[in-house]
């Protein structure tokens, strides 16, 4: 057989191997707007479906089609660490505060043995009275929404404290699903009136945001009572939870900013420019997530959910040979996405369990706990409802960084100045 003939041989035998491996197809779907969990469960409960989502006009949407592979998507497969039931961020763009305060509700099981459910909206209220602060002080220049960042938790806990779950739901008026939207017009409606008038009176200003939230939310708690005795939210947080929010950091990985060093997360949602982020390169991220969850770890972690291969059917998120064969996955490609926007800073979640070289193809697959409405399409009864299951390669790609105990990753702090 002469060279050129081996040559051609080769060629046909590498491209049979990436066509068996090439497993993840895409596919044109349609679907009849108006069904899922968000317009059957959530919309209802806020009295939002209007005429136009009744008519469910369908839309179509391009998406990889996962039918027929073997997928690794029901939780008692995995590794994982105690965490709190699933719950519904409902119609509120909160995600940063459930995911966090989920994690914290791990955290406090792990350092103390205490099963809490830690309220979510307390959190939620003090952060917006802060966005409020800093858009006053700023004389409207300063982002006033409802995303945030996972460390604007330990910010506010910080400042505020935490409180139970049921001493403070922010669910009023019998409503079984958040929605701030009306509350947030009204907010804005007023912060922007205070900046067309230069009225820039802070006391003035908190005090109406306040009263703005409290019909809305609900006023929060200064003291409570727990197992027979009071406490305030910075006591209960220190004394009960023994919970101290600076024992916990960030670890961001992106190429636009040098590695080894602290540096700021430049995302709209980190509205007060925290440069506090812990910047590592690649291999060193996947390596402390994979680490921190099998020494019984887990992480409120963020990034991208919008790919084509983010299943709400499935559940599963995946990168599609499509979009890049898993061998070219690196940092470059990493930022390359950030840059020019395909990887955003969209949703945050918990990071719960690993499933490590699922039945010996050598991938590894993480259980992330979810509150938004897409991780609930599957149905109440279905152990995939509430949850993700994430390819690493996933991790690798489109999420941008996690919120962790500071232990958990003590190697890597020790080589920052």
């Amino acid at each position: 057989m002469n060279k050129r003939l081996l040559t051609l041989l080769s060629m046909l035998l590498a491209l049979n191997g990436f066509a068996q491996k090439n497993e993840s197809k895409g596919k044109v779907e349609v679907y009849e707007q108006g069904k899922g969990y968000y317009y059957e469960s959530i919309l209802k409960d806020i009295h939002a479906v209007n005429e136009q989502l009744k008519e469910k006009t369908p839309f179509i949407r391009f998406n990889m089609d996962q039918s027929g592979l073997d997928l690794p998507n029901d939780p008692s497969l995995y590794q994982t660490v105690w965490c709190q039931e699933t719950e519904s961020q409902g119609n509120a763009g909160t995600c940063w505060s459930f995911s966090t305060t989920s994690f914290y509700e791990s955290e406090v099981y792990r350092q103390t043995g205490k099963q809490v459910e830690l309220s979510e909206i307390y959190t939620v209220y003090w952060e917006y009275v802060e966005k409020a602060r800093r858009y006053i002080e700023k004389r409207g220049d300063s982002n006033f929404d409802e995303g945030s960042e996972g460390n604007a938790v330990a910010r506010m806990m910080n400042r505020y404290g935490i409180v139970p779950e049921e001493m403070y739901t922010g669910l009023l008026h019998g409503r079984q699903f958040h929605t701030h939207a009306k509350m947030m017009e009204e907010m804005r409606g007023f912060l922007h009136s205070m900046k067309a008038n230069n009225a820039w009176n802070a006391d003035y200003g908190l005090e109406t945001i306040k009263a703005i939230m409290n019909h809305h939310i609900g006023e929060p708690p200064v003291e409570f009572v727990i197992e027979g005795k009071t406490y305030t939210p910075k006591t209960y947080m220190t004394d009960y939870l023994k919970l101290n929010p600076n024992d916990f950091v960030e670890i961001l990985s992106y190429k636009q900013e040098p590695y080894w060093q602290q540096v700021e997360y430049k995302v709209p949602d980190n509205w007060w420019h925290s440069d506090e982020y812990y910047n590592v390169p690649l291999d060193v991220f996947m390596d402390a997530v994979k680490n921190a969850i099998k020494k019984g770890y887990t992480m409120s972690i963020g990034g991208d959910v919008s790919e084509t291969g983010f299943s709400r059917e499935t559940n599963c998120a995946m990168i599609p040979d499509y979009d890049i064969p898993s061998e070219y996955i690196n940092e470059d490609a990493r930022q390359f996405r950030f840059s020019n926007e395909t990887t955003t800073d969209d949703h945050g979640m918990h990071l719960v369990g690993i499933l490590e070289n699922y039945k010996g193809t050598g991938d590894d697959w993480y259980l992330i706990k979810d509150s938004s409405s897409g991780s609930r399409n599957v149905g109440a009864d279905d152990p995939k409802f509430g949850y993700y299951f994430f390819h690493e390669d996933y991790i690798k790609l489109k999420m941008m960084g996690f919120t962790i105990h500071k232990d958990a990753v003590n190697d890597i702090l020790k080589k920052f100045n």
